[in-house]
């Protein structure tokens, strides 16, 4: 039994620092990893970051995170990423990492991800440059994605998880407008998992979504934004190639930003 603590969209500020580090002390009595699935800064600024990183500093549990939009919008993510980095995350972005539970290796990929919508109303790589390069942009990170999963399982990971920022189904996104879910997710993401396989899909993005999903070929996928699952984090039990377990009670925090 690996047990998976996640959140997503904590979107920390400067008058955030504490909010989360009273829960978060909390982790090694209900899990064994702790999952950031992006939007971790309000605007991506390094001063941002170094709140991130004080509330996930020598934390008893491996923290392992991918970046998401907000923390993109200041143009500085290779610093967003050094700070967290420094601090002991382990920050992916189209790689994958292994965390030893108990003798089994629990191989975990990340990626930012990005829109273009899902099967049947989505972008091509067709007509404008811009929009050419809007899709071959999700589709590298789609790429990266299944390639750090295909890693992961050469290297004797029979559990893994797929974390991303932005989602890779329709099914977490309900809730939201039909409008901008091709700005939500990526159908790619998806496929990445399903041709590798995974026990569990984890993203954010999404605040007025729906906590749990499924691709089309089976492997859970749950909205961990936190104004969707309303807590500091939630925890999912996985026992291999089977289904996870529904989360379980996990500290809560008011969240705050």
């Amino acid at each position: 039994m690996i047990r998976v603590a996640a959140v997503g969209d904590i979107h920390m500020g400067l008058d955030s620092q504490g909010v989360l580090r009273p829960a978060f002390e909390t982790l090694p009595d209900c899990a064994d990893l702790l999952l950031l699935a992006g939007d971790l800064t309000r605007h991506g600024t390094p001063e941002e970051a170094r709140v991130v990183a004080k509330e996930v500093t020598d934390l008893p549990v491996p923290v392992i995170a991918v970046l998401g939009n907000h923390d993109h919008h200041d143009e500085r993510p290779d610093e967003v990423t050094a700070i967290l980095r420094d601090a002991g995350v382990r920050v992916l972005e189209g790689e994958g990492t292994v965390v030893e539970v108990d003798g089994a290796r629990l191989g975990v990929a990340g990626t930012k991800g990005f829109g273009g919508g899902f099967v049947g109303r989505c972008g091509s790589e067709f007509g404008e440059r811009m929009m050419k390069d809007f899709i071959r942009y999700t589709r590298r990170r789609a790429e990266s994605l299944r390639a750090s999963l295909t890693d992961l399982a050469e290297q004797g990971c029979e559990t893994r998880v797929a974390l991303t920022h932005f989602a890779p189904v329709p099914d977490t996104l309900a809730g939201e407008p039909l409008e901008i879910y091709p700005f939500l997710g990526s159908y790619l993401l998806a496929e990445a998992v399903d041709a590798v396989g995974a026990d569990l899909a984890v993203h954010g993005h999404a605040h007025a979504g729906t906590e749990h999903g499924m691709t089309s070929g089976g492997v859970p996928v749950r909205n961990v934004a936190q104004p969707v699952i309303r807590k500091a984090f939630n925890v999912y039990h996985l026992r291999g190639r089977e289904h996870p377990e529904p989360a379980t009670a996990a500290a809560s925090a008011d969240r705050s930003g």
